[in-house]
C-alpha cells in the first residue's frame, strides 16, 4: 500500500509573526532550517523512496534540508503549493478580523478548487508511486485541508492546530486514504526544549 509522511514546512519569520502566507513566498528562518534538519534525522532509518515537495521556498527548503541526509529523488508537484488566501495574505490574525470580519477574503482561491487540486495531487501519488513510501512537503492549509477531508471534518480543516515540521501519516488502505498520525512532534523535542 502507498503511505504518505506529510510533512508540514519548518518555521518562517511570518509564522512567528502570525501573518498568513499563502502563496507569497516566504524562506525558513534559522529555526526552521533547524527542524528540517531534525526530521531528516528522524526519517533516516524509516526507509522512504521519494520526496515530493510544494514548490514554494519554505517547502522547497524543507525538502531540501530532509534530502542533504536521505539523497532520494526529490519531486516538485503544483498540487500541493499553499492556498492562496488573496488580500489576507501578509495580514497577522488581528489585521484579517478587523479587515475581513466575515472572513471571506477578496481574491482567495475557490474551496472547491483548492479541494480538487488536492485529491488530484493525491490521485497522482497513487497512481505514480503505488505501494511506496512517500515523503511530501506542504503547508498547513494543505494538511489541514487533507487531514479533513479524510476525516469526513474530525480533524483538520482549522480544528487542528499543526506545528511546524510536524509529521502526519496517511496510508491507502485498498480504496480510500486513511489517516493513521498527525501532529506529530516528538522529533522536534530538542528544539522545543530550547537545546
Amino acid at each position: 500500500m502507498t503511505r504518505i509522511c506529510l510533512i508540514r514546512h519548518g518555521e518562517t519569520d511570518w509564522n512567528v509573526q502570525g501573518k498568513i502566507q499563502g502563496k507569497t513566498d516566504i524562506p525558513l528562518n534559522t529555526e526552521g532550517m533547524k527542524q528540517a534538519r531534525l526530521c531528516a534525522t528522524y526519517l533516516t532509518s524509516s526507509g522512504w523512496d521519494v520526496i515530493i515537495t510544494s514548490p514554494l521556498k519554505r517547502a522547497r527548503e524543507t525538502a531540501r534540508l530532509i534530502n542533504e541526509q536521505l539523497h532520494l529523488p526529490l519531486v516538485e508537484m503544483s498540487e500541493f503549493e499553499e492556498k492562496h488566501f488573496g488580500d489576507a495574505e501578509g495580514m497577522t490574525y488581528e489585521e484579517r478580523a478587523l479587515t475581513f470580519p466575515n472572513r471571506h477574503y477578496p481574491n482567495q482561491e475557490d474551496n472547491q478548487l483548492f479541494a480538487e487540486r488536492l485529491s488530484s495531487g493525491l490521485q497522482t501519488i497513487h497512481e505514480r508511486y503505488p505501494n511506496k513510501r512517500v515523503l511530501l512537503v506542504s503547508h498547513g492549509g494543505v494538511i489541514n485541508a487533507l487531514l479533513g477531508t479524510l476525516s469526513n471534518g474530525e480533524i483538520g480543516s482549522g480544528k487542528t492546530r499543526l506545528l511546524n515540521a510536524c509529521f502526519s501519516h496517511i496510508q491507502f488502505d485498498h480504496r480510500n486514504w486513511v489517516i493513521e498520525k498527525y501532529n506529530q512532534v516528538s522529533h522536534l523535542e530538542k528544539v522545543m526544549s530550547g537545546t
